[in-house]
Order: structure tokens, then sequence, then C-alpha cells
């Protein structure tokens, strides 16, 4: 890569990383004790209302996405990351500070909507400051710096022990870091209106924004029920945030994401990435049982939940070359309804079936879906 193109890398994994490792997946990791603290609730936080809340960072995950491209048509695609850094720490600064359940809500999902600001508007600073032979590459390396933010909260978290309001508090922080970063390496880019006047190709764009619904739905309660989980396994509280040091770590299998796509297909690797998501679920089922099977559903998880989010990157700038940040922006704003869902349904449902038996349904669900996009013709090179 030229220094430009390694300074939009550095920068874009950077926001990334924190929107996504921090922001939008911190609410998870810190469940389990803002269920039982009593500056929120004296009698506790039931899981019905966990549940909504998990699903509220997902919707200002929506809003955030859509809000995206609007914003990049008047400003220039390097807004929306700005933006979706101020979301993050305004948002996390809430959470730390909340004294009510209420506060708590609008803080999380303020946090959650950073997330949805910052990714696509990548695709479109990378088409425009980015050689087209780097570019799958280029997009690979900054989704996979959500790896960097999940590491960076799981220590905050391990340091920390039952502190979460320390590590809202660091979130806070990062956000405001990568977003300075942003502007000093990332320079500013017109967007030319005419180019939202091309229509997009909504045919071919169809398959990836179903994958986006799937992926995001078992994504949203992998991350939402994890640490849940493996505090029924008997895993210490000041270990859980292990959970996340793994999938950061093992995330980090997302760089290959844009080798596997010109080889194999961006559909061969979307498929592939619902099955193991699916059996990643079924772990968590089970995990209750033991900590190694907890420990091994997260490993499971972290192979392809970065390779997930960058091949429907990759995926959309194939189909829709000349737009592709909008391209990306309109599966994912598909896909968020996913998100959205799924943690309220099964939260809402918790109570009445088990969290066990809810996540064994949505790891079978995402599995057998996966194995239909495999089965879709056209997938493979």
């Amino acid at each position: 890569m030229q220094p430009a193109e390694r300074r939009l890398a550095a920068a874009g994994a950077a926001v990334v990383g924190v929107a996504f490792g921090m922001a939008r997946f911190t609410f998870g990791l810190t469940l389990p004790a803002l269920r039982h603290d009593p500056s929120l609730s004296a009698t506790g936080l039931p899981d019905p209302v966990l549940g909504a809340i998990a699903g509220g960072t997902f919707a200002g995950f929506l809003v955030g996405i859509v809000g995206a491209p609007l914003l990049a048509a008047r400003r220039g695609p390097r807004a929306p990351t700005t933006l979706g850094g101020v979301c993050g720490a305004l948002g996390a600064l809430l959470v730390t500070v909340a004294g009510s359940p209420g506060l708590l809500a609008v803080g999380a999902v303020l946090a959650g909507s950073a997330a949805g600001w910052v990714w696509a508007p990548y695709s479109d600073l990378a088409a425009a400051l980015a050689r087209p032979a780097v570019r799958p590459g280029l997009v690979s390396a900054i989704s996979t710096g959500t790896s960097g933010g999940l590491v960076l909260t799981g220590v905050v978290a391990i340091l920390a022990g039952d502190g979460w309001r320390a590590v809202w508090a660091t979130v806070a922080l990062a956000s405001v870091a990568a977003a300075v970063l942003n502007l000093a390496w990332v320079p500013r880019v017109e967007r030319p209106a005419e180019r939202h006047r091309r229509p997009l190709p909504w045919a071919g764009l169809a398959l990836p924004a179903g994958f986006a619904v799937v992926y995001q739905a078992a994504v949203a309660l992998g991350f939402t029920y994890a640490a849940d989980v493996a505090r029924a396994a008997g895993l210490a509280a000041d270990a859980r945030p292990v959970l996340f040091v793994i999938i950061g770590v093992v995330g980090l299998t997302g760089l290959a994401t844009g080798l596997l796509a010109a080889r194999l297909g961006a559909g061969r690797v979307a498929a592939g990435c619902l099955v193991v998501l699916g059996v990643s679920l079924g772990l968590f089922a089970v995990g209750a049982r033991s900590v190694v099977l907890v420990l091994l559903g997260a490993a499971v998880f972290a192979v392809v939940y970065l390779v997930g989010a960058a091949v429907l990157a990759v995926w959309t700038a194939e189909v829709a070359p000349a737009d592709p940040g909008r391209a990306l922006s309109v599966a994912m704003v598909v896909g968020a309804v996913g998100a959205i869902v799924s943690p309220v349904v099964v939260g809402s449902l918790i109570p009445v079936l088990g969290l066990p038996l809810l996540l064994a349904v949505a790891g079978g669900a995402t599995l057998v879906l996966g194995v239909g996009v495999a089965l879709v013709p056209g997938q493979a090179r």
C-alpha cells in the first residue's frame, strides 16, 4: 500500500474498531453486571428490559446506517465517520454516569449508532483514495480493526473487575481518540451528488442483503448473551471478558477475507460464515454445562465474525462498483432488522423457554440458511 492508503487503513481500522468492537458490543459484555447493579434498579433489571435495550442498540445502529449516506451526500464520506465518533463518545459517557434504566438505554442506543455511521462510508473513501487492486484488502483491514477494539474492551474489563462504568468510560475516551486520528489522516472527499441518481442493481443486492439479515441476527445474539452463558457455566466475573479477547484475537482471520473472496467468491465465503456462526450459537446453547464449551464457542464465533463483516463490504462493492458505500448501506439497513429483532425476541422468551433452547434454535436456523446461500447458483468463482 502507498502511504495515503496505509493511513486510511490505520485510521479506518481505529474508528471501526472503537465503534464496532467497543461502542456497539460492550453492552453485552457488561450485561451480567448491569442486571444486578442496585444503582440502576433496586430489584434488578429483568431479561425483557435488557433484551429491549440490546435491541435498541441495534436500532441506533440502523439510524446510523440510514443517516450515513444522506450526510455523505452533503458533506462527503468522511463526515459520517466523524459523527460516529461523537455518538460513540457521548453515548458511552451517558452510560458511564447512568443512574437509571432510562439513561442507560439512551446512552447504549446512542453508542450503538456509532457503528452505523462509520462502516459504509469507508467503502466510498477506499474507492476515492485507494487503487482498485488494493481496495478489497484495504476494506478487509478496516473491518478487522474491530478485533483491536474487542481485545481492548476485554483487557479493560478484566482490569476493572465488576467496574462496568470504567469499561464504558474507556469506550468514550477511545471514541474521541479514534475520531481525532481519522480527521488527521483521512482527507475530506467530495462525493458528487449525481452518483445518487444512478439506480442500484437491486436484484444483485438481494442475496447480500439476505445474508446480512441472518448474519446480523446471529452476531447480535452471540455478543448479547455470550457473557451470560459464561456466567451460567461458572466462569468467574473477572474472567468473562476473556471471551471478548478471544473473539478479538482469533477474529484477525478477517484480514484474509479479500483473498478468500477472490479465490472462492464472496457468496461462498458468506455462506460459510453463516454455517460456522450456527455452530457457534449451538456451542453457546450447551455452554452452561462447561466453561470449555463456552470458550470453544467464542473461538468458533471469532473465526467468522469479522470475515462476515468484511465479506459483506467486498460483496456489495462487487455488485455495485460505481456506488459501493450506498450498496453496503442498503444491505446493512436490511440486515439491521435481524440485529434489532433477535435480542428482543430472545430476551422476551427467556423466562418461558430458557436461553439454551433459544440459542440452539437460532443456531440451527442460521446453519440451515447458510447451506441455502451456498446452494444458490453463481456463488463460486
